[in-house]
């Protein structure tokens, strides 16, 4: 027989009715262990159903065990590819704010390197005035020694001594020295 097909219960083993017989067994003793028998079985019932019961709840919690393993791993594995994608796109936006970086540091340099060409273009311009200040400046100044020279050369019996003439007389060295110095050095760059 197996499990399936004999099902006893407390009830049952109470209820069983054994006969009587001829030199049979002795009732007393007899319903004194189907009494035993029932109780242990009573005690059996409740303990299978109270196992069964545990073992139900342990069923439940381990189905909810898996799905919440289930779902972590899911957040874990979405977790690494979100974190993937922003690496992916720090990476991309670094690269953007790298390229974007140089290009205004290069178009910065541009516009210095012209600006330091247009200053130096300017600055040589400067230059070039005021040489040609200063030497249209000496040519006037010779020119009104030159008439100063000739004016006292007209003037007669004033007892003074003619001065040599201009073309034989050595330049002065306040001019010579204010023609050929550079542009600020002397001090005197502001004549006007």
């Amino acid at each position: 027989m197996t499990d399936d097909a004999f099902r006893l219960t407390p009830l049952d083993v109470r209820r069983y009715d054994f006969g009587t017989a001829l030199r049979g067994y002795d009732k007393v003793r007899v319903d004194q262990f189907r009494d035993q028998v029932a109780n242990e079985l009573e005690r059996l019932s409740r303990q299978i159903a109270d196992l069964e019961t545990r073992a139900n709840g342990f069923l439940e919690q381990l189905r909810a065990f898996r799905e919440r393993d289930k779902a972590l791993n899911e957040a874990l594995v979405s977790a690494q590819q979100l974190r993937a994608e922003i690496r992916e796109q720090a990476e991309r936006e670094a690269g953007l704010i790298l390229r974007e970086a140089r290009a205004e540091g290069e178009r910065i340099l541009q516009v210095a390197r012209e600006q330091v060409q247009a200053l130096r273009q300017e600055a040589e311009q400067m230059e070039k005035a005021r040489r040609t200040y200063l030497l249209q400046f000496r040519a006037l100044t010779e020119r009104q020694l030159a008439e100063v020279e000739a004016m006292l050369a007209t003037v007669p019996g004033d007892g003074m001594a003619p001065p040599p003439p201009a073309a034989k007389r050595p330049p002065s060295p306040v001019a010579s020295s204010w023609l050929d110095a550079p542009a600020g050095a002397s001090g005197e760059d502001d004549l006007g």
